[in-house]
C-alpha cells in the first residue's frame, strides 16, 4: 500500500510537513470475512486451512490489515500508550481470535491515534480510510482501499492530481488491497541490478510486527475479547 498514489502522496505531505504538526490520525478497515473466506476450499480455504487459527494466522490485525498499520508506522512512526479493546460477533465458528477491535494510542513523535477494525461488515468490505489533522489542515482518503481523497483542507496549498490507483485484488468472493505487490517485487529486481535502492527492509515488517503484538498484548488469554 506504500506504492499507492494516495499514500504517496500523504507521506509527502506528513514528512514535509505540508500538514503541520500531527494532531489526531484515525485509521478506520471495515471488511468482509465470513464463510466464504474460511470455509470455502479454494485459495488456501476449508476447514483444515491456516485461516482462522490463532498459531497460524495469528489474527485479524495480522492476516487482513497488517499493511494499513504499516502506512501508519511508515508515515507517522512509533506508537506507544497503548489500549485496546476486542470482540468476536460473528466469527465464532471460524476463527480462534477476535473479528474487531478499537485501539488508541500516543505516537512517540508526538499526536494520537487510534484504529478502528472488523471483518464483521455484512457481505463485501465497506472502508479503509485515514483521517489526518494537522496543525495547518486537515485531509482524509476514504473508499474501499484507501483509494479516494475525500478531504482535503491546508493552509496555501492545492493538492496536486494523483496518479490512478491499481484494481483491488480480486479473489471471488472477496476482495483484498490495491494490487500493488508487481511495484515492490521490481523494485527488489532493481535494487539487486544496481538501478535503485531498497523502499523498505526487514526490520520495518518485524516492526509492524511488533507493533500488532503490543496491540494484541491486550486480549485476555482464553478469550476473543
Amino acid at each position: 500500500n506504500r506504492y499507492s498514489p494516495p499514500s504517496v502522496w500523504l507521506k509527502r505531505i506528513v514528512e514535509e510537513k505540508i500538514i503541520g504538526d500531527i494532531y489526531m490520525v484515525q485509521l478506520n478497515c471495515y471488511w468482509n470475512r465470513d464463510d466464504r473466506y474460511y470455509l470455502h476450499t479454494g485459495e488456501a480455504g476449508g476447514k483444515d486451512s491456516w485461516k482462522g487459527k490463532q498459531d497460524l494466522d495469528g489474527g485479524t490485525l495480522f492476516t487482513q490489515f497488517s499493511h494499513w498499520i504499516d502506512l501508519l508506522y511508515w508515515m507517522f512512526g512509533d506508537i506507544t500508550d497503548i489500549q485496546a479493546k476486542f470482540a468476536d460477533f460473528n466469527h465464532a465458528s471460524l476463527t480462534e481470535f477476535e473479528d474487531s477491535g478499537f485501539v488508541n494510542f500516543r505516537f512517540v513523535n508526538g499526536g494520537m491515534g487510534s484504529i478502528n477494525y472488523s471483518t464483521a461488515i455484512w457481505d463485501k468490505n465497506m472502508e479503509s480510510s485515514i483521517t489526518i489533522v494537522g496543525s495547518k489542515g486537515s485531509v482524509k482518503v476514504g473508499g474501499q482501499y484507501m483509494d479516494k481523497v475525500e478531504y482535503c483542507h491546508i493552509q496555501n496549498y492545492n493538492m496536486p492530481v494523483l496518479s490512478p490507483i491499481q484494481p483491488a485484488n480480486d479473489y471471488g468472493a472477496y476482495k483484498g488491497s490495491a494490487n500493488n505487490h508487481h511495484f515492490l517485487i521490481e523494485n527488489v529486481v532493481d535494487t539487486l541490478q544496481g538501478k535503485k535502492t531498497i523502499t523498505t527492509n526487514a526490520l520495518e515488517g518485524l516492526k509492524v510486527v511488533d507493533i500488532i503484538e503490543r496491540i494484541y498484548s491486550f486480549r485476555k488469554p482464553g478469550r476473543k475479547s
